[in-house]
């Protein structure tokens, strides 16, 4: 695997996910494998959980992490081709990222969306720039419009779940919008769609109320259902999630219907398992009853970040 941006630098999803959960069940086994090597981690917006976990995996494959907050350690970064720096931005990233290619054996960039320019978040340019210059493999911490390792997390929770429930048939897997005070980005819904049909081992639904439609080309496979109750009935996982309109872009239209997740819901499904990727709104995205209550999976998939990245990095240090 020479970068991981999206579930299309897999090629195989199950053997990653078996992978992840072998890490899982033995942490140490490849400590050597990253021996005097080093992972740079670039953080453009904040972080806890991919952070933490991405440092953790890292350094269980013995690598040496060093962790760099750009704008807030170092010098405001310019991406634009030709431009004319005599405003905010001090270096371009021509001139940083071959010199990180030089420090480090493989990067890690975490950007975010602007959400003010659909065309320039969803070109990827910032991320782009990076594998541009640096000359090293690049992992994706979250993109302008992908979460790859979350999503590879979310597959990795969906399938230890079912191995250990003895689950027989094919799952339905809910996407479901969820409320929010401000926009968000589209990453963690494009890309757990994106990943889940490419796994294509369950029935996929995604429901979210009028004006919040995905970018077709990562919901293409899926069940698109506006009416949240239809959507969940009978399923075995719904992941709950908040995005910001695709077409208006990230703006939020108004909407009909309650779209919190709450018991009386809940028990119009299969006993379904909830997944967020967190941070969570409480009593917003999700009620506390659902959250601290016996189907929440949350803890779980949160957890599972570390064997997800763990398997990522050995498969890029191996090849």
């Amino acid at each position: 695997m020479k970068q991981f941006l999206s579930a299309h630098d897999v090629q195989n999803i199950p053997a990653i996910i078996q992978d992840a959960l072998t890490y899982k069940s033995a942490p140490w086994k490849d400590e050597n494998l990253g021996k005097h090597k080093k992972l740079g981690c670039l953080f453009m917006n904040p972080s806890m959980r991919t952070r933490l976990s991405t440092q953790i995996a890292a350094q269980q494959l013995g690598m040496e992490t060093v962790v760099f907050n750009v704008g807030n350690e170092g010098w405001a970064l310019e991406f634009a081709d030709g431009a004319i720096m005599n405003g905010t931005t001090v270096e371009h990233v021509k001139d940083a990222a071959p010199i990180m290619g030089n420090y480090f054996d493989l990067l890690a960039v975490r950007t975010f969306p602007g959400l003010k320019d659909r065309e320039a978040d969803y070109s990827e340019h910032i991320m782009h720039q990076f594998i541009k210059y640096a000359g090293i493999p690049v992992i994706s911490l979250e993109s302008a419009t992908l979460h790859p390792l979350q999503s590879l997390t979310d597959l990795i929770t969906i399938n230890e779940t079912i191995q250990t429930t003895g689950f027989k048939r094919k799952p339905k897997i809910v996407l479901s919008w969820a409320p929010h005070v401000k926009p968000l980005p589209q990453c963690v819904a494009n890309s757990f769609s994106q990943w889940v049909n490419a796994w294509g081992v369950a029935d996929f639904v995604i429901t979210h109320p009028e004006g919040y439609a995905l970018e077709k080309k990562f919901t293409e496979g899926a069940t698109i259902v506006h009416q949240q109750e239809e959507a969940l009935k009978d399923a075995d996982f719904v992941y709950i999630k908040n995005w910001s309109s695709y077409e208006q872009y990230g703006t939020m239209p108004a909407y009909e219907g309650e779209w919190m997740l709450t018991n009386k819901k809940l028990a119009l499904t299969n006993q379904a398992k909830v997944m967020h990727c967190l941070p969570v709104r409480r009593n917003v995205e999700l009620s506390d009853e659902i959250l601290d209550g016996p189907n929440s999976l949350v803890t779980k998939q949160a957890t599972n970040r570390v064997w997800a990245a763990q398997a990522v990095i050995a498969s890029m240090l191996k090849s």
